[in-house]
């Protein structure tokens, strides 16, 4: 007992310091990668509305499916230039629903 409680009090400020510190640097990491996460987010929905917005300007001639390779490609390279990763199913499903976005505030003020 009395070398458990010499223990403690030479080495237990030192731990419970190292303690600490592991627990704040983990807790650090976890609120930064959610903060990249909701960052990256918003980032992306609004990269795909621009190009979806150019797109719908710029090639208004074209078909729905040479738009969306267009805009597959300007929202690409936007999103690599910044170093933001996104699976082709992701990019479809925001140009869909910023296509929708687009449509319906269209549809609004020509009405």
């Amino acid at each position: 007992m009395e070398v458990f409680h010499l223990f403690l009090t030479q080495y237990g400020p030192t731990l419970i310091s190292a303690a600490l510190t592991a627990v704040m640097g983990y807790l650090g990491m976890v609120a930064k990668r959610l903060y990249e996460t909701y960052v990256n987010d918003r980032e992306k929905q609004q990269i795909v509305s621009t190009c979806v917005k150019a797109v719908e300007q710029i090639y208004r001639d074209l078909g729905g499916e040479e738009k969306l390779g267009k805009a597959i490609s300007a929202a690409t390279e936007m999103l690599s230039e910044r170093g933001i990763k996104i699976g082709e199913l992701e990019l479809r499903m925001l140009i869909e629903s910023a296509v929708a976005e687009y449509k319906a505030a269209f549809q609004t003020t020509a009405s």
